[in-house]
């Protein structure tokens, strides 16, 4: 068979994947509906099973689609790879793993390679809104570099169908664009049903240093972490003085682009996955993880940026995490797969039958191979304790 024969039966191969995938996208949005999840009324734990599942995606460096080819993929794998095989991994991904929220975690398209970034992001989040899925996304160190500033891009996602994602809090001054949080509720008809038993952060890291004198990426600014500050003491003050009292304040996840210099701290002996590249953080520590430490909520921090780092390690009480790239266009590892962070919430049921607060929150990652394998499960906390990593078939942790 002819190169050009080949490459035409790939091109055939992936037009019909997303076919199906559209095909199957209305019923998956019926069946949404009917769990009771997303929509006007807000982000809500499941009623069945007590739980609320994230899907972390970072770096899908989307360009101009079948135009745009892929980088560090093994030769059989080059001829007709392209953004295509990044939107079939995010249907694949989806319709595996239900979730009840998705999150883009920034460098969602290469701006340098974009010929009209607005349409490259509508194509970069198409899955998501055709499946009918909540969303919520931060901007990364590349979104920008194409037909859209910064502040644009971050416009651009908050107007966008299904979006959860705002552009800053109302009223007050603050670096970047896209800081937010998410509430989720408690199980419908249940004692904690319109309070926020889980809590979502999301900030912008920046891109690169406006300061002169420092070079390197961006950092985490002081008003943003007064802001998360304020919003974390807010929501502990609420959940726990407001009827029905809690005693313990509702767990907390933050999502945002660019490590922080903390998660150098790690070696293979204490963390979970794979670490294969520098920590490209920013020359100077801006203190947001101490601030995450004092805000006392927060047990684990999502990032992306860099493309083959996937592990999460615990530091002071919170689990760093890499989700690992995504995107084909993106750098990557040849032979090494592209992945996606799942993180999955359990609420803890009573003896009668009610649920209440969390009681775990667990995480592993799916790659994009035949079998969309699932690799290093680990319980990142657990009430009354400080979360294990699980041990991997050979009996080995991991």
């Amino acid at each position: 068979m002819g190169l050009a024969h080949r490459r035409l039966l790939l091109l055939l191969l992936h037009l019909l994947l997303l076919v199906a995938a559209a095909a199957e996208a209305a019923a998956a949005g019926a069946g949404r509906k009917e769990k009771g999840i997303g929509g006007g009324g807000g982000l809500r734990f499941r009623g069945g099973s007590g739980t609320f599942k994230v899907v972390q995606v970072a770096d899908m460096h989307y360009a101009d689609g079948r135009r745009t080819g892929c980088l560090d993929v093994l030769p059989s794998e080059a001829a007709g790879c392209s953004d295509i095989n990044t939107t079939a991994f995010l249907y694949r991904l989806f319709r595996d793993e239900d979730p009840d929220l998705v999150v883009f975690t920034g460098d969602n398209i290469y701006g340098f390679d974009a010929t009209d970034a607005a349409k490259s992001m509508d194509a970069a989040i198409a899955p998501a809104i055709n499946m009918n899925l909540p969303w919520a996304a931060v901007i990364g160190n590349h979104d920008q570099e194409g037909t859209l500033s910064r502040e644009g891009v971050m416009r651009h996602l908050v107007g966008m169908k299904n979006t959860l994602s705002r552009f800053n809090p109302e009223g007050i001054e603050i670096d970047g664009y896209g800081n937010y949080n998410l509430e989720v509720g408690g199980v419908e008809g249940t004692l904690l049903a319109n309070k926020s038993v889980l809590n979502l952060y999301f900030l912008d890291s920046g891109d690169y240093s406006t300061v002169p004198s420092i070079g390197g990426y961006g950092w985490i600014k002081a008003s943003q972490q007064f802001w998360f500050q304020q919003t974390s003491s807010n929501l502990q003050t609420k959940y726990m003085k407001e009827e029905p009292k809690q005693k313990a304040a509702a767990p907390g996840l933050v999502y945002f682009h660019i490590p922080l210099p903390e998660f150098s701290s790690f070696t293979s002996s204490n963390f979970t996955g794979v670490k294969q590249e520098g920590i490209s953080s920013p020359s100077i520590n801006s203190g947001f993880f101490a601030s995450m430490v004092e805000a006392g909520d927060v047990k684990a921090a999502f990032i992306g940026h860099d493309h083959v780092n996937d592990f999460c390690g615990k530091l002071n009480g919170i689990q760093l995490c890499y989700a690992g790239g995504f995107g084909y266009h993106a750098y990557g590892k040849a032979g090494w797969s592209r992945r996606a962070r799942v993180v999955s919430v359990q609420l803890e049921k009573t003896d009668g039958g009610e649920w209440r607060g969390v009681k775990s929150i667990k995480t592993w990652k799916r790659l994009d191979d035949p079998h969309l394998t699932t690799i290093d499960s680990e319980v990142l906390w657990n009430r009354g304790s400080n979360g294990r990593r699980k041990k991997n078939p050979d009996g080995k942790m991991r």
